[in-house]
């Protein structure tokens, strides 16, 4: 169990870069409208591994996960926009009109998605980050306008 622990990092981690820099919305993010914010939760607290915390903020065109952002380690986690405003564990979110706005870059910490020309973010509920090796649920925001 001991080599397990020692182990997992470098097995399922290995392809995540982490970083130290904090990303901040672009310039110009201050003139940029906000469409929405939501706040992450620990989806099932029965589960300790696969949690997550902090805030997260829409413009247009730009997805900013804020400096309190935080989530367990695991292997290729993505960011998706998904329409449901309530998403559990049991929702299956692959199964949705999603939109995968691309891997997540760091487990902590400010990160920026460009959102996809065309998109319109009233149309989704939540910003949930999602493993997509496992198909698991890591932590969702439900998204309400500001």
């Amino acid at each position: 169990m001991a080599l397990g622990v020692f182990a997992y990092p470098y097995v399922f981690l290995a392809d995540i870069v982490a970083k130290e820099k904090v990303e901040k919305p672009p310039a110009g993010a201050p003139e940029r409208k906000v469409l929405a914010r939501g706040t992450f939760v620990h989806a099932n607290p029965s589960d300790p591994i696969h949690h997550g915390k902090g805030r997260v903020t829409v413009y247009e065109g730009l997805l900013h996960l804020e400096p309190d952002f935080e989530v367990g380690p695991g292997p290729k986690y993505h960011v998706y926009l998904v329409p449901e405003a309530e998403v559990l564990p049991s929702t299956n979110v692959a199964k949705t009109m999603f939109v995968d706005l691309g891997r997540l870059r760091a487990f902590k910490g400010s990160q920026n998605y460009e959102l996809p020309a065309g998109v319109d973010v009233a149309k989704f509920g939540s910003v949930v980050v999602w493993c997509e090796q496992f198909g698991v649920l890591i932590s969702p925001a439900k998204l309400t306008p500001p």
